[in-house]
């Protein structure tokens, strides 16, 4: 198992750190100009790579590529930006980053009502309250339906999938989050663990998996060690989100590592069982006192006590079994 990290910047100072503190996988998107290309050059992704593995770390997850609405809609336009998507696939393969974490919420990505829920300490963390969420007017797309989406997504894997497994790229699909259908008209389909069994079954291919986000999984009221063993006996688990959450999906609080409804020392004996070599990251994060919380849910001060956390849990399970 490998601990990736999410970092503000890619530079030398921050790359430093994440050594420093025991990270081997750098989790990043193509940063400057070329990020916003419509395809994401082969030479502009090498020097990123570069830049990171001269520094002693491993660009192993891009999360993520954009991909428009259109794509995820079925509307007019997505066969051309399913091929733009296809181009950048193809050169993320030939430049050597293995993981490509994707979702499937369409116009609506990740949500919250707060962003300023206090939790240990007075710290300060996002939240969903579905409540505050029931009387918000439609957006532009009106109402979409389930349906509509796994359509969509059916079409985008029969392309996309056999492109990526000749790259060499895994495309690892990331929870709906939250996981409640509908918001805002606009239907929501991985919410469920079945839902998962369901994306690797359209189109079975080593390069087809999941990121086990485990915030969103606990969120749906999963088992979680269960659901750890459930996709990871399958080899589709190709990516990890080590999170932790209080409430469920239509009420929940991000938490501390250590402070959540989920038991995360049985989560990483279930990581353990079944051998996952794959990269996992922490995700969302309070806003500890005295830094910003102009990211929220991407602190660094947080990032790194929860590290240290994992790190901690990592040493506890090899030393007492699982």
């Amino acid at each position: 198992m490998r601990i990736g990290v999410v970092l503000p910047e890619i530079t030398e100072s921050y790359l430093k750190l994440a050594r420093q503190i025991g990270c081997t996988d750098i989790v990043t998107t193509l940063r400057g100009p070329a990020g916003g290309e419509p395809v994401w050059g082969f030479r502009d992704l090498l020097i990123q790579r570069q830049r990171i593995e001269e520094a002693g770390l491993t660009w192993s997850v891009i999360e993520s590529l954009p991909m428009p609405d259109c794509i995820k809609l079925g509307l007019d336009g997505r066969d051309e930006a399913i091929e733009r998507y296809i181009a950048s696939v193809r050169n993320i393969g030939a430049a050597g980053i293995p993981i490509m974490c994707y979702n499937w919420m369409a116009v609506l990505p990740w949500l919250r009502t707060s962003y300023t829920t206090r939790v240990r300490g007075d710290a300060l963390a996002t939240s969903y309250k579905h409540a505050l969420m029931e009387r918000a007017p439609l957006t532009w797309a009106g109402q979409v339906q389930e349906e509509q989406l796994w359509s969509a997504l059916a079409y985008f894997l029969q392309a996309v999938v056999p492109v990526a497994q000749e790259a060499g790229v895994r495309l690892a699909i990331h929870p709906d989050d939250p996981p409640v259908s509908p918001i805002a008209g606009i239907g929501r389909i991985l919410t469920h663990p079945d839902a998962f069994q369901r994306v690797i079954d359209l189109v079975p291919s080593p390069s087809s998996g999941i990121t086990f986000c485990q915030g969103c999984f606990a969120e749906m009221g999963a088992d979680i060690p269960a659901t750890i063993e459930r996709f990871g006996r399958q080899d589709r688990m190709f990516f990890a989100h080590f999170r932790n959450v209080r409430g469920t999906a239509r009420d929940f609080s991000e938490a501390f590592h250590d402070d959540g409804d989920t038991d995360m020392f049985a989560a990483m004996q279930a990581y353990y069982r079944i051998g996952f070599q794959g990269p996992m990251r922490p995700d969302h994060v309070p806003a500890l006192e005295g830094e910003p919380n102009d990211r929220p849910g991407y602190s660094l001060w947080g990032r790194f006590y929860a590290i240290g956390y994992m790190r901690g849990l990592m040493e506890a399970v090899e030393k007492t079994g699982y």
